[in-house]
């Protein structure tokens, strides 16, 4: 990949926040049985439904059972995981190991962070992969690890491992610009000129699933208005950086794009149980442009579309000329909670899902984990998605909000994505939704000082 996935990731991980991260916990028996032995060892995990299926967890659970006699893994899987395992959770039933990332409504998990409910799992990192003679640490990607989303206290310890890592932007039918002699719009001011031609074809510029898919969009906005040092004291609340110029003008533009360029059935479908037809109108081409990742090709592979239609991904536009244009890297995470039962034995498997072994299945459902060398892998559709990094352009970002103390009633995640409907349905205007993102950094800023 691109400078081989080193120098072109924009990773936030000498930020120090002056939290104290929780103290490791060691737990060595497994169900009354040394984890090294052979017998009784069973293990529970929880993960996520995806865009990439089901299916690769009971083949990546049935290897590693082969792989280790004696050991039985259960698994809980769901498209609304929280619904499932939270109840347990209250009860004192925790599963040990958890595949389930942030950024998701109910956020489990940012509230376990909040919570110091994570295993300590920087170890893994020491540990070598099952079945093979390397590092857990040699096999990742440089710097995939030691950011906010592995690292959430901003110290040298890791709470979540990354997982499938994806590059995430603006999806489109590349066959719909290409019949139309459009070119991929570089700078907003191309993308908001190509939003008056589409109209005059009744096709809208912008949609998006819900409104939660707008973290790609901001974050890569963030860096590409104020540069990533801008985007780092957005994401570490800086003191009234929700005043400044360069959020203002993150806004102006969102609200213009939102306003005047998006398809008003938007909000409509923008929920749990409808979003896929937000997504449909890509491929039936009545809308442009959506915020997505690479599962959006698995997700909707079996849905009519527009004849010829071919999935495309572009970086969100700079502001000027030849500015960088950032793609924000979706990266998915696997944790273990400070209450599960089976800590080692959790461990053990959370190494191995970076084996070669594991990477082969999850690639089959087009989940890419971060390995090296797993780039010249990729197949199929998904595989110039990937390519995208190679331009000399645009620049990676992986990263997202600084955990803090738990604030009661500040999400400044929904403040600033959920606030999407907002705008478009004219219930909130920019002036109100700057002095409530405002306001919500700085009980965050209180909270992790």
């Amino acid at each position: 990949m691109k400078k081989g996935m080193v120098t072109s990731l924009i990773f936030l991980s000498t930020l120090t926040l002056g939290l104290t991260a929780c103290g490791k916990s060691n737990k060595s028996n497994v169900d009354g049985e040394e984890v090294n032995g052979k017998t009784n060892q069973e293990l529970t995990i929880a993960a996520l439904e995806g865009g990439y299926g089901r299916e690769m967890y009971s083949e990546v659970i049935s290897a590693f059972e082969k792989a280790n006699p004696g050991v039985k893994v259960n698994l809980t899987i769901s498209k609304s995981l929280e619904d499932e395992i939270t109840p347990n959770m209250k009860a004192g039933k925790f599963p040990d190991l958890v595949v389930l990332g942030q950024g998701r409504s109910a956020g489990l998990t940012e509230s376990l962070i909040k919570d110091n409910a994570l295993e300590d799992v920087t170890d893994v990192l020491e540990m070598t992969v099952p079945t093979e003679d390397v590092k857990v640490k040699d096999k990742l990607i440089d710097g995939i690890v030691g950011n906010l989303n592995t690292n959430p206290y901003g110290d040298d310890q890791t709470y979540l491992m990354p997982m499938y890592y994806a590059p995430t932007g603006l999806v489109y039918d590349q066959n719909l610009l290409s019949q139309n002699n459009w070119e991929v719009p570089t700078t907003f001011e191309g993308l908001f000129k190509l939003g008056d031609e589409a109209k005059k074809k009744d096709i809208n510029l912008f949609t998006y699933p819900t409104a939660g898919y707008m973290d790609s969009y901001f974050f890569s906005i963030l860096a590409g208005v104020g540069g990533t040092d801008f985007y780092s004291d957005v994401m570490t609340y800086k003191k009234d950086i929700w005043k400044t110029e360069k959020a203002t003008e993150v806004l102006k533009y969102t609200e213009k794009l939102l306003t005047q360029y998006t398809d008003k059935a938007t909000v409509g479908h923008a929920n749990e149980q409808d979003f896929t037809k937000n997504q449909q109108s890509i491929l039936d081409d009545k809308n442009m442009f959506m915020p997505n990742g690479t599962w959006i090709v698995g997700e909707m592979a079996d849905a009519p579309r527009a004849d010829g239609f071919t999935w495309g991904l572009m970086p969100l536009p700079s502001v000027e000329e030849g500015g960088k244009r950032y793609l924000t890297t979706s990266v998915e995470s696997v944790w273990v909670p400070k209450e599960g039962k089976n800590t080692d034995l959790a461990k053990q498997f959370m190494a191995y899902l970076y084996s070669d072994e594991a990477a082969k299945i999850f690639l089959e459902s087009n989940a890419i984990q971060p390995i090296k060398g797993i780039e010249e892998k990729i197949e199929g559709e998904t595989k110039a998605f990937y390519e995208i990094y190679q331009q000399e352009d645009v620049e990676a970002l992986v990263g997202g909000f600084a955990s803090t103390k738990p604030v009661e009633g500040v999400n400044i995640k929904e403040i600033l994505f959920d606030s999407a409907n907002s705008i478009i349905s004219g219930d909130k205007t920019l002036k109100q939704w700057q002095s409530e993102l405002n306001e919500a950094s700085e009980k965050l800023r209180a909270a992790k000082d």
